[in-house]
């Protein structure tokens, strides 16, 4: 299947909750927003609060079939957007463990887990294909749009981390090949799993934890304060990412899931160690030479990446050790047996 055109955007999901009910009503022109005490008494990382800022920054991406593009910048959205993130952002601040350096935490994301505990590892090891769909699915919330999260610190840099981070990006969209742009090859990974590739198919099916990841993106990337953050998320990204993607790689050749399966990641494995460089040395150093007060920034950055990386990957495991989906709304039931 073809990624959806860009003047036609998904269909609304299901809400989960008073939240994300609201807005979800709101966006149709058919109800009020939340009231503030509803937004601060729910759960930061919970699915109602997550899903609503989704529907809210994905205003930004793709929009929504049936939702008027102006509502991107409808004053009391924008007033229940920062109400909402500011519950995420303030949880994540309380929650993040911070190294005490920048170049410690730089160190700390070139050690890898303990041999067998991370998710590449179970998708390598022992990994079926509904847990290679599942795991596609959940992250297809990301890469059907992979960089444009990041794009958005661009017009915040200059100098030599403005050059640099354009220079990934370019890579990051196919170098000016549209058959070679990130998102391209992610769906057709997806095709080889047999998944939909229609941008945004699987909303409703992520789980409160990878609509969290997606959220830290957009909530770092549409900040000019944050942009110290979002370089640190995107080191995090990059550098991390060459080992993981060959452990998936080798997963998809296991389960014979497709050359194009394999090929997202063996893309990346190569693609990533050369950003990894350019990231550490260019972006990061860059940014710094420049506004030297951002490396607490960048630390938080790199950290709160990885806290919540942690708890997708517990949510992931735990359902796939228990025998049972990790997803908020199962796969159909011809797809997910699939073995």
């Amino acid at each position: 299947m073809a990624l959806e055109g860009p003047n036609e955007g998904p269909r609304l999901p299901a809400a989960r909750g008073p939240l994300s009910g609201a807005v979800r009503d709101y966006l149709l022109g058919t109800g009020p927003l939340p009231p503030a005490e509803a937004v601060a008494g729910a759960s930061a990382y919970g699915d109602d609060l997550q899903l609503a800022l989704y529907l809210c920054y994905e205003l930004h991406y793709r929009g929504f079939a049936g939702v008027s593009p102006d509502r991107e910048w409808d004053p009391d959205l924008l007033r229940t957007r920062a109400a909402l993130e500011d519950r995420f952002l303030t949880a994540l601040r309380a929650d993040t463990p911070v190294h005490d350096s920048l170049d410690e935490a730089l160190a700390d994301l070139l050690v890898e887990p303990v041999e067998g505990t991370g998710v590449s590892h179970f998708l390598r090891d022992e990994g079926e294909l509904w847990h290679l769909r599942e795991y596609a699915a959940q992250r297809s919330l990301y890469h059907l749009k992979e960089a444009d999260p990041h794009a958005w610190v661009l017009p915040r840099l200059w100098g030599r981390a403005k050059a640099a981070m354009a220079a990934v990006e370019f890579d990051e969209y196919g170098g000016g090949r549209p058959d070679r742009v990130h998102a391209r090859l992610f769906a057709n990974l997806m095709t080889d799993l047999g998944l939909d590739t229609t941008y945004g198919r699987y909303l409703d099916a992520g789980c409160a934890e990878v609509l969290a990841t997606v959220n830290l993106m957009s909530l770092l990337g549409l900040h000019r304060s944050l942009r110290g953050a979002l370089v640190g998320h995107f080191a995090a990204v990059e550098i991390t990412s060459s080992p993981g993607s060959r452990r998936l790689a080798e997963a998809m050749r296991r389960t014979d899931a497709g050359p194009a399966a394999a090929y997202f990641y063996d893309e990346h494995v190569e693609a990533d160690a050369v950003h990894e460089q350019i990231v550490r040395h260019e972006v990061i150093g860059g940014l710094l030479d420049e506004e030297p007060h951002l490396a607490p920034d960048i630390v938080f950055g790199i950290d709160v990446t990885g806290l919540l990386e942690d708890r997708l990957a517990a949510r992931l495991l735990t359902s796939w050790r228990a025998g049972r989906t990790s997803l908020h709304a199962p796969l159909s039931a011809e797809m997910a047996h699939i073995s």
